[in-house]
């Protein structure tokens, strides 16, 4: 799951600071840091080195590290459920 951090593109607001850090990749997603928004997202991804999705979560690691066991164990729908019951 971890990588050594490395930059990656994304389209819609990645050029400012020439991509964001990469920090584990699972299957087709990613969890990545957001340094405009300074926090960890997880995004999927296509092609390896380019983010699908831009998102503002400022979400600790550790919290997006279990929000992508969620989505791994219970699948999307359910890991959104969870996450709204806490």
């Amino acid at each position: 799951m971890r990588v050594k951090p490395q930059k990656w593109n994304e389209k819609e607001y990645g050029n400012e600071g020439n991509g964001f850090w990469v920090v584990a990749i699972v299957g087709q997603r990613v969890i990545w840091y957001n340094d405009i928004e300074e926090g960890f997202n997880i995004s999927s991804y296509k092609e390896y080195g380019e983010i699908e999705e831009y998102l503002c979560n400022q979400d600790e690691l550790k919290y997006a590290v279990m929000k992508l066991y969620k989505l791994i164990k219970f699948g999307e729908n359910e890991a959104i459920y969870q996450d709204s019951q806490g």
